[in-house]
């Protein structure tokens, strides 16, 4: 192999004799080789290097002492290409010296720079043109790849270069693959986590997605390590013309040293078989790998599967980093179908694995995709001329006139936002962002409308928020600005009520004395907003039997499996849900307007004043103001005396006003938290099962304590516990001696 330096040496000095045109140095030769190869050559699939297939020139070829003409492939490293793989070597031309008399027609490093090399090629096709993606391969190439890979398990660290400290051992699976995955950690979603972290958190990937993973694995059977490939797909395996060898492999600059079984699933996943063949594919490696080395096989069926949840898992960021780079053109309008689908694919592929929750369909991806296009184009592009919006602030004694210059800034740090400013819940997407034209923080506010939502809303947020502005005690967001950035991506900028520059605080883990003071006080000036014209219009007395409807409606329009499994464990259907609920009722008490979900994350500590915000008005409705009450005790964790304490300035404050508003609370503060623990038995078992939602923090804590929320309710339906009737629901069910937290405000999500 020739090394050369790919700089060139400083200039001769001018003499008066001109003197006769200088032999071109070796770094010349390569260096225009290199550059006529990228300016002329056939390019071939590669995503870590362009590759061009060209073939040899004079000068070139007697550097090399090769024939001229003969095919070679040029490798060339893309400054400022996306860090989105896992090198274990930096010099692929060691590996390359390590396979020789071991796989057939191997490529060889024929000479290198600084950044490019110039390798060997066999003569071939790849079979990506002869097989595309998704077609069935011929079952004699799967027995050659098959024997191809089961020729690298006797490859033995010996003859490979050093590997970096603290490789985990051989023949440590799982601490393998929890290498694996704490190696994407770092060397992938870290490095890119400044530029596509809102980008990820607004498709809900959650930081700390892969360290989870990794902390989730399970033991695993010990296996001998090896030499693998771990890029074997279809542009890499060549098909040579003559047939002999059948196949040969290429681009080894990803191979590493560990468990086979890593390699035969980035094989399964990379290579896109059709579901028939998956099992015919893993039966020859097995055999095939069987006859050199058997103890490389040992515990394939038990342990295959978390390499392909790895690979699925770890293929998420790049599939989606490539996609957003591939919108690119500032003159387009819309993000390209094909980039909303393929991130739809790498994020589905990925749901199970990484635990996300609902993942969005192809519209809402190619909505969420052009607003970080958005933020990345001048305002002289074209995609801001379907940007539309109203100024709220420029209504009579509304805040003050946000400006066009401050909305298209709001929009354009939207799609730029850090990961940290990106909140995903229930039904909205929210995007923290400081508007310095307008001197202020804001938030920008989208509706997922391919959330899986069970639970109803009944009025525009906007118009909720337009009657508190009234209010000199209610704290809630002002509406900014209300439009549209694109045809049904409707967008709501509110101001921001939380600490400036930094991250909203939650009282997650309930009130403190003054913050439950300001919060019953702002429950007790609720009557004075204007409610008219907001839903629902009961009459008098109505307001049980409306919600008693709505949570049957919810029960009714769950998923089957949701409601089988809801029969399974004990819990009534919609019908005889009806004709349980029906046998309760509460006094009449004057309606006023009602937040609808104050769980802990729908209020923002201010700590300038030690007080709350109320923010996320979307659930907002009209009716018995002890529901609203009760629902946050429901929903937050408080001490006993603090409970207390709020009921008992609730009464006092509203009685104070009206007794209406409070006659008969002390005996239907039961009912109420009865039918919230109900509620919460079907909305948290359904998210347990579709994980919709899974990536809002309500929703998690909710998921992770059903257990003792089941048991609750079946208590409160005066059903008996739970059985167990297969040992897998046994971590949705109640264990012995646990309390009932659901109806003590630990855990059901709003």
């Amino acid at each position: 192999m020739v090394v050369l330096r790919t700089t060139t040496s400083a200039a001769p000095k001018r003499v008066a004799a001109k003197p006769a045109p200088p032999k071109p140095s070796p770094v010349h030769v390569y260096d225009a080789f290199v550059a006529d190869a990228v300016r002329t050559g056939r390019p071939t699939p590669g995503f870590h290097h362009g590759n061009f297939q060209v073939p040899l020139t004079g000068p070139m070829a007697g550097l090399l002492n090769r024939p001229p003409g003969s095919t070679v492939r040029v490798r060339l490293r893309a400054a400022g290409a996306l860090p989105v793989v896992l090198r274990t070597w930096q010099d692929e031309s060691q590996i390359l010296d390590a396979l020789r008399g071991v796989l057939p027609d191997v490529p060889q490093c024929l000479a290198r720079g600084d950044r490019s090399a110039v390798l060997s090629h066999p003569e071939g096709v790849p079979l990506s043109s002869i097989c595309q993606n998704g077609k069935p391969v011929d079952s004699r190439l799967i027995e050659a790849l098959a024997g191809l890979l089961a020729r690298m398990v006797e490859v033995r660290r010996e003859s490979l270069p050093v590997l970096p400290d603290n490789w985990p051992r051989d023949g440590h699976s799982r601490a393998f693959l929890r290498h694996l995955a704490l190696l994407t950690e770092r060397e992938v979603r870290r490095p890119n986590w400044a530029e596509f972290g809102g980008l990820f958190a607004a498709l809900g990937i959650p930081e700390n997605a892969m360290p989870d993973f990794a902390d989730r694995l399970p033991p695993m059977v010990r296996r001998p390590f090896s030499l693998l490939h771990t890029d074997l797909h279809r542009d890499n395996v060549i098909v040579p013309y003559r047939g002999e060898p059948p196949l040969s492999i290429v681009d080894w600059e990803l191979a590493c040293y560990g468990d086979p079984l890593h390699d035969l699933a980035t094989h399964l996943v990379r290579m896109r078989y059709p579901a028939h063949q998956l099992d015919e594919v893993q039966q020859a490696w097995f055999r095939a790998v069987r006859s050199r080395r058997p103890e490389a096989v040992n515990g394939m069926a038990a342990d295959l599967g978390h390499y392909l949840d790895f690979e699925r898992a770890r293929s998420v960021y790049p599939d989606v980093m490539r996609a957003a780079r591939s919108l690119g053109d500032e003159r387009e309008t819309t993000a390209p179908a094909d980039a909303a689908q393929s991130v739809q694919r790498a994020l589905l592929a990925a749901q199970g694995p990484l635990r996300l929750g609902g993942v969005p369909d192809p519209a809402e991806i190619a909505r969420i995709l052009r607003r970080w296009q958005l933020a990345r184009s001048g305002r002289e592009s074209p995609l801001w001329l379907s940007v539309r919006w109203v100024r709220e602030g420029s209504r009579p004694g509304g805040p003050r006139a946000f400006s066009a210059e401050a909305v298209a800034e709001a929009l354009r740090a939207e799609g730029a936002a850090p990961a940290h400013q990106v909140f995903k819940g229930t039904g909205h997407l929210n995007t923290v962002v400081h508007v310095r034209s307008a001197d202020t923080t804001a938030v920008v506010r989208r509706t997922l409308r391919s959330a899986d939502r069970r639970e109803q809303c009944f009025n525009e947020e906007s118009a909720v928020l337009r009657a508190l502005e009234g209010s000199p005690v209610v704290r809630a967001p002002k509406v900014l600005a209300l439009g549209s950035s694109a045809p049904a991506d409707d967008f709501a900028i509110h101001s921001y009520e939380g600490p400036a520059h930094r991250r909203p605080e939650h009282p997650v883990d309930g009130l403190r004395l003054p913050e439950a003071d300001h919060l019953v006080d702002q429950l007790a000036a609720l009557p004075d907003v204007d409610a008219e014209g907001l839903a629902p219009r009961l009459a008098p007395g109505g307001f049980y039997r409306w919600l008693s409807d709505r949570l049957v409606d919810i029960v009714e329009g769950l998923p089957k499996e949701s409601q089988r499994l809801a029969t399974v464990l004990g819990l009534p259907t919609a019908h005889r849900l009806r004709e349980i609920l029906a046998g309760r009722g509460v006094t009449h008490r004057t309606p006023v307007l009602l937040h609808g979900d104050l769980n802990p994350w729908n209020l923002v500590r201010t700590p300038q004043d030690g007080q709350l915000a109320l923010i996320d008005w979307e659930m907002a409705i009209c009716g018995d103001p002890l529901h609203d009450l009760v629902r946050h005790l429901h929903l937050t964790p408080h001490t006993r005396e603090i409970r207390q304490r709020m009921m008992t300035r609730w009464a006092r404050l509203l009685g104070a006003r009206d007794p209406g508003y409070v006659q008969g609370w002390q005996q239907d503060v039961h009912t109420y938290r009865w039918i919230e623990i109900v509620r919460s038995a079907y909305v948290d078992l359904d998210r347990l099962v579709t994980g919709a939602s899974r990536e809002a923090p309500n929703v998690r804590r909710a998921v992770d304590s059903y257990a003792m929320t089941l048991r609750a309710a079946t208590a409160a339906l005066g059903l008996p516990n739970p059985r167990v009737i297969n040992p897998y629901l046994a971590p949705l069910l109640p264990r012995a001696g646990h309390g009932a937290p659901g109806a003590e405000g630990r855990g059901p999500s709003g």
